[in-house]
């Protein structure tokens, strides 16, 4: 019997380089309709970052508007000029969230890297997994189609009534955000069937790199708490068409009820961003500094306790909502108790560090960033979860502030490690080291010039979302708005020799950072079947470089 197969599908090897992932199929639909994990990382990884691309342009927006205190763009005395302002202060933070960080490290990295590190072929669905990824390329699409019938200017909250009141594309929005929603389920139930079921021969729950623990615990916040946002934005589409007397309390309904709906899972949202990054990081410090994890066990359990701690804290972004004095508490002491385990990652990446073999490569640079800003973000949220001080920082930029500490300079600035970390077993080139290091401290130093002078602003009562402001606020929101531009330049800086590597960088060589997990022991960059032996794990110590030093007597 004769089998036609498309030419898009048909085996392709180079006289030049040895068959791979990217070269054993060429053709759009080979990339289209693939079920190679490592492809749909990369499909995921082009997604993410045109979506941050876009927040960060609404982003330097929101800072030239706040040049001056009547405003630069959108003027106080011109109502649809403030309507602006919200429109656009509202797709920066939908993008940034709900299409760049929540799916960027669990989409793009662990989609590559957890099946090679776990020694398997491929993720236990692989069609669920190109279902995910069509899933947020819709909502997304979606969300671009809301700006273009009427941005919403809720806020990414989209906080009840006047999500109900309002004109807006609050609809065909919460449905994007809706869609997005299964994306993230799908990865989620994917990453739990693979960590179960496709673990090399011989690696134990404690023989697997705290990556895949990070990415585990990670999984199970998605699929348990984001049903409740998609119920949540059901419930409010529903609202603003019917007025049945949910969320409005011109119907009876409750408003504050939408606020606990949404923390409910946007609390334990902060983690879904924030685990998979200390996952990165864990990678990062360890393969960079040539040292074994200070305290693995202790790592692993903090993640799944991180996890559950999640759950139980949403109500500390409600202190002023008229909550009970003993519910506040309550928040208030889970608040602090989930610094316990996010301290113990801490002292253990600094242990990892200490007296190490320490090279100081981008990577290692993203990753000491992380230590930095995780470090501002963490200290700060006390004032946040103590009620006396958060009663005067709540609505002000000091909330601003922290929020970006722990979202964007961390769980980005780990994304960044990340993708420097892995980029030479993705594509098989290396960028440009120097130019990534300078990347790396622009992008430190331009978020230290950014949100320092909010941390400063907010604790003297600058509230946060205005479009205008006072003009004894002046001088910090210069400051703030160069760090911006300083931000967006190292941005562009690392776009740049990154896509030039692709095509022009320098062939990365087999294990290019000496790592000693699975994800190092394929072929660079791995073969469609990922290894061409059977991985087996013969030892406790998943991370020992004694090979390297073996290697150098040799």
């Amino acid at each position: 019997m004769t089998t036609n197969v498309p030419v898009a599908d048909v085996a392709v090897e180079t006289s030049n380089e040895p068959t791979n992932y990217l070269n054993c199929k060429r053709g759009f639909w080979s990339w289209a309709a693939t079920l190679d994990h490592k492809r749909i990382g990369i499909m995921y990884l082009v997604g993410v970052t045109l979506a941050f691309l876009v927040g960060g342009i609404f982003a330097l927006g929101i800072r030239i508007q706040l040049w001056s205190p009547e405003g630069v763009m959108f003027k106080a005395t011109s109502e649809d000029g403030l309507a602006g302002y919200n429109q656009m202060f509202t797709l920066h933070g939908a993008f940034m969230v709900f299409m760049f960080i929540i799916p960027a490290i669990p989409g793009a990295l662990a989609n590559f890297a957890l099946p090679l590190m776990l020694g398997a072929k491929d993720v236990a669905l692989p069609r669920l997994n190109l279902a995910s990824f069509y899933l947020w390329l819709t909502g997304t699409l979606l969300a671009c189609y809301s700006i273009i019938t009427g941005a919403v200017d809720t806020g990414w909250t989209f906080y009840t009534p006047y999500s109900i009141q309002t004109q807006q594309s609050v609809i065909s929005m919460g449905l994007a955000i809706f869609i997005l929603g299964f994306s993230s389920i799908f990865t989620g139930m994917n990453f739990i069937v693979t960590c179960h079921k496709l673990r090399a021969r011989g690696q134990t729950w404690f023989r697997m790199p705290l990556f895949c623990w990070a990415v585990y615990s990670t999984a199970i916040l998605q699929v348990l708490a984001t049903p409740v946002l998609g119920i949540t934005v059901l419930l409010l589409a529903f609202e603003h068409m019917y007025h049945i007397g949910i969320f409005d309390p011109a119907y009876g309904g409750d408003p504050v009820l939408f606020q606990h709906f949404f923390w409910f899972y946007s609390h334990p949202a902060v983690y879904i961003m924030i685990l998979p990054g200390m996952g990165v990081i864990s990678e990062v410090v360890s393969v960079h500094s040539r040292k074994p994890l200070f305290g693995y066990r202790l790592m692993a359990f903090s993640a799944i306790s991180i996890g559950v701690i999640s759950f139980i804290v949403w109500g500390h972004h409600m202190f002023t909502s008229g909550q009970s004095a003993f519910v506040m508490m309550a928040f208030s002491f889970l608040t602090f108790l989930v610094a316990i385990p996010t301290a113990i990652k801490e002292f253990s990446w600094v242990a990892t560090i200490w007296k190490g073999s320490i090279a100081l490569t981008a990577p290692m640079l993203y990753a000491m960033a992380f230590l930095i800003i995780f470090s501002i973000g963490g200290l700060t949220g006390i004032f946040l979860g103590a009620l006396s001080t958060d009663i005067h920082l709540h609505d002000t930029y000091f909330v601003v502030a922290h929020f970006h500490a722990v979202m964007m300079g961390s769980t980005a600035v780990a994304f960044f490690a990340g993708v420097h970390h892995w980029w030479p077993q993705i594509w098989g080139k290396m960028y440009n080291e120097t130019l990534a290091k300078i990347s790396a401290v622009l992008i430190l130093t331009g978020f230290m010039v950014t949100f320092l002078p909010q941390f400063m602003m907010g604790s003297q009562g600058m509230p946060r979302r205005y479009a205008t402001y006072l003009p004894e606020w002046e001088g910090y929101h210069k400051v703030s708005t160069v760090g911006a531009f300083i931000l967006g330049t190292g941005f562009a800086l690392m776009m740049g020799y990154l896509i030039h590597s692709i095509f022009a960088g320098k062939k990365a060589k087999q294990n290019y950072w000496g790592g000693a997990t699975l994800d190092w022991k394929t072929q660079t960059p791995p073969i469609h079947e990922n290894f061409d032996f059977d991985p087996v794990i013969e030892s406790d110590n998943i991370y020992d470089y004694s090979f390297l030093t073996e290697e150098k007597k040799a």
